[in-house]
């Protein structure tokens, strides 16, 4: 199987980047060919331009150039892995600018002869979220995980019911010891060997 790593984090000696590690070396044991995206690195634009979102809301299916390389990608993907920071209580602007610019009409969803919304990428098995938070568990819960909630329900709408959803997060990370980290990361690596 293919495996989209979509990475998000501005410094590559970031904890961040230790479990995007994790996260391919867990997908190559399980034997699947791993895409890296690295937002940063790519110096990707979050912005949608003017010209994107009146392509966006006509009925053409054409894909902005610079776009292309990155729509091939989740085309190509049966897992799809987000790793990011939760800051704000959300997802960095750099990762919800690539999924407002990548998930397309056409690419994420399709419109059936009565407008409602049917899924694209029905070939997705797996949505993996891995990301780390500043505060504890309760308080993410309480004031609710909006990053994992924007991906994990952008991407039910966009794939089958059938599409198996993971997310770990490590919480409290200013307090987390470095075993508390190694551990992390070493439960991602083995989880998503397991996909």
């Amino acid at each position: 199987m293919q495996a989209l790593v979509v990475y998000c984090h501005p410094m590559e000696a970031s904890y961040c980047a230790s479990l995007r590690d994790a996260a391919v070396r867990g997908l190559e044991h399980a034997g699947h060919d791993v895409c890296v995206v690295d937002l940063t690195k790519d110096g990707f634009d979050p912005v949608m331009s003017r010209e994107e979102w009146q392509q966006y809301m006509s009925d053409s299916d054409d894909i902005p150039q610079a776009l292309a390389p990155y729509v091939a990608q989740v085309l190509a993907a049966q897992i799809v892995v987000f790793v990011y920071p939760t800051w704000w209580g959300g997802l960095p602007a750099l990762l919800k600018g690539w999924i407002e610019r990548t998930m397309l009409p056409g690419v994420a969803f399709k419109l059936n002869e009565k407008k409602k919304v049917r899924p694209a990428l029905t070939h997705v098995r797996h949505i993996v979220v891995i990301s780390t938070f500043g505060s504890p568990w309760l308080y993410v819960k309480f004031v609710n995980d909006n990053g994992r909630r924007i991906l994990i329900r952008a991407m039910r709408l966009a794939t089958s019911w059938r599409t198996r959803k993971h997310c770990f997060g490590l919480y409290a990370m200013d307090k987390a010891t470095q075993d508390d980290r190694v551990r992390f990361a070493r439960n991602i690596e083995n989880k998503l060997a397991k996909l």
